[in-house]
């Protein structure tokens, strides 16, 4: 009985705050229908079969999809993360559709939308009434969003924005739901208005018709089977002079008005841009739960194999030893099995801050263009951008430790971890690209380096003399309490010199 209440309350620690919808999850899809296939399916197959999945979900009483249409109301975030990260206990494709779907075509509508967009668009987009694409990437952009090559022009004539992709390297390029069942694309585009550029925006664009055909103008295309996540239809759309009302742009950040004119609360345009990238961050904090919770499924299936498996004979004894009884294979499991505790609780306190966060710019009242100007009532910006350096810290962090445990995983069952049907090659092939969507971790590692170096000079900046006095001081007496004043110190020196150690 003691052995019941320490697991239970140790379930209920990693659980964390949204426990009740981990059980609902579990309860609703904890059975063979759901989980990852235990045997290799057809790619049309796994298509159909995830969108069915997808549509089934999005009409359950019990999902959460985080957003509402309602004014004032953002749904529950936390709700929603914690939803989408154990869904990814699973299927891997069905994680990423819903979150193509809710977290990236749907969160572009809500945090880059205005009222009016909720009211017109969130009620489908949660039904899966209207399915979409989060149409970001290009052919030869990689991560250079700010320099996209999309353009959307305004037309002042027709009172239109005509969407374009001026070379093939401008089309847009795996972008989930557009080899198959996206109907519309929230597409990002450099907007032009009256001859000059105002950075990167975001347009709704119808791509196909309600039979499935696509519109005149739009070219999709299927990127075809890829290494992973076999039930996601990532494709490739290229725009020919596509016209849009005015009112599809999400205009947030920036609006046209009804003269024809340019206006946003955000006069830099730097500032503007990552002000934008910034209301998506939930798909960031989601792709490195859901890297997480893969893991787990690896680390609970090698364990228990580890716990059953025999190799070799006690010596005089009789009977096999477990293979967890070896030293070696402790360690290759036990450490990373403690990485996944910390990331988990990690991960729980990500989503508790970004929900809080979230409730209170829904608490301050302020819609469009006056909540962009006022910093969503006053919430402190610096504690957005440090939620946002967290949600990428965490990413690379989850996604690198999903890459190498999963294979350790593979590796301490043998032959029967190579085997199909106990999923470690669907794991390792859908988390594989993990580390390079939503931010290559390269490219995000150096991203938040650069923060916590611009911060820790602007630390600087604001001491006196005084002060820096003090900083040095204080600098100096954690290093002595430290290692590194042994290492530093003549005796300890001479020491190392004698035994060949430098």
């Amino acid at each position: 009985m003691a052995d019941d209440n320490v697991v239970n309350a140790l379930r209920s620690i990693l659980d964390g705050r949204w426990g009740d919808m981990r059980d609902r999850v579990r309860q609703q899809l904890g059975t063979a229908d759901w989980a990852t296939p235990l045997e290799v399916v057809p790619m049309a197959d796994y298509r159909a079969r995830t969108t069915g999945q997808l549509l089934q979900l999005l009409n359950a009483d019990w999902a959460e999809v985080g957003f509402s249409a309602e004014p004032g109301n953002r749904g529950d975030a936390g709700a929603s993360l914690t939803f989408f990260e154990t869904l990814a206990h699973a299927d891997l494709s069905l994680f990423v559709k819903l979150g193509v779907q809710i977290g990236l075509f749907g969160g572009a509508v809500a945090g880059l939308g205005t009222q009016r967009h909720h009211s017109a668009y969130l009620p489908a987009i949660a039904t899966g009434e209207l399915l979409g694409c989060f149409a970001m990437t290009e052919t030869s952009g990689g991560s250079d969003v700010a320099n996209l090559k999309t353009t959307a022009t305004f037309d002042p004539e027709t009172d239109e924005i005509v969407v374009h992709t001026p070379t093939p390297g401008a089309t847009k390029d795996y972008i989930g739901n557009a080899a198959r069942d996206g109907r519309m694309a929230a597409v990002f585009a450099q907007l032009i208005v009256d001859g000059a550029s105002h950075g990167v925006h975001c347009v709704l664009v119808p791509i196909r018709d309600a039979e499935g055909a696509a519109l005149p103008g739009v070219t999709l295309s299927d990127c075809g089977p890829k290494m992973g996540l076999p039930g996601v239809d990532n494709g490739r759309i290229a725009f020919d002079s596509v016209r849009v009302p005015r009112a599809n742009l999400l205009d947030r950040f920036g609006a046209i008005d009804d003269e024809g004119t340019y206006r946003s609360p955000i006069e830099n345009d730097s500032r503007r841009f990552f002000s934008m990238l910034g209301t998506l961050v939930r798909g960031r904090v989601s792709v490195g739960a859901a890297a997480g919770a893969a893991t787990r499924n690896g680390l609970t299936l090698a364990v228990r194999y580890a716990v059953r498996r025999e190799q070799f004979q006690r010596p005089g004894e009789g009977g096999g030893i477990p293979l967890l009884e070896y030293a070696t294979h402790r360690r290759r499991l036990l450490v990373p099995l403690a990485r996944s505790y910390a990331l988990a609780l990690a991960t729980n306190a990500l989503i508790e801050d970004h929900h809080e966060l979230d409730q209170e710019q829904a608490g301050s009242g302020l819609e469009g263009a006056e909540g962009a100007s006022q910093g969503d009532a006053g919430v402190d910006e610096a504690r957005v951008r440090r939620l946002e350096e967290r949600a990428a810290s965490l990413k690379i962090a989850n996604t690198a430790h999903a890459t190498k445990t999963l294979q350790a995983c593979r590796e301490a069952c043998g032959g029967a971890g190579y085997m199909w049907e106990n999923r470690f090659g669907a794991w390792k092939n859908d988390t594989d690209v993990f580390t390079t969507f939503e931010g290559d971790n390269i490219v995000l590692l150096q991203l938040v380096a650069k923060g916590l170096l611009t911060n820790y000079r602007d630390s600087f900046q604001s001491f006196d003399t005084a002060g820096m006095i003090r900083f040095v001081a204080r600098r100096g007496r954690e290093r002595h309490r430290t290692g590194v004043r042994r290492v530093d110190h003549p005796t300890a020196h001479r020491r190392c010199t004698r035994e060949g150690r430098g």
